[in-house]
């Protein structure tokens, strides 16, 4: 039996699920133009530091807040 031939782990099935709604979600935002890529992007930032964080990484939110205080900074003036 070849690896596409057996019904998906749990967690197979949650990383596919994943990939689909996310690209879903690419094509949406894409006809909002850069506001809705930028949202996107928001979301994922925030999803990687929290699975960062979960996994020990508390750096990754520090990382984060630093890259959207550079940002803030940047464009704030």
């Amino acid at each position: 039996m070849s690896v596409s031939d057996r019904p998906l782990s749990a967690a197979e099935r949650r990383a596919y699920n994943q990939r689909a709604h996310a690209e879903r979600r690419r094509e949406l935002v894409a006809e909002r133009g850069p506001k809705g890529v930028a949202e996107l992007w928001w979301d994922e930032a925030r999803r990687v530091a929290r699975e960062r964080a979960e996994q020990g990484d508390e750096g990754a939110w520090s990382d984060l807040a630093l890259t959207l205080s550079n940002y803030c900074d940047r464009y704030s003036q």
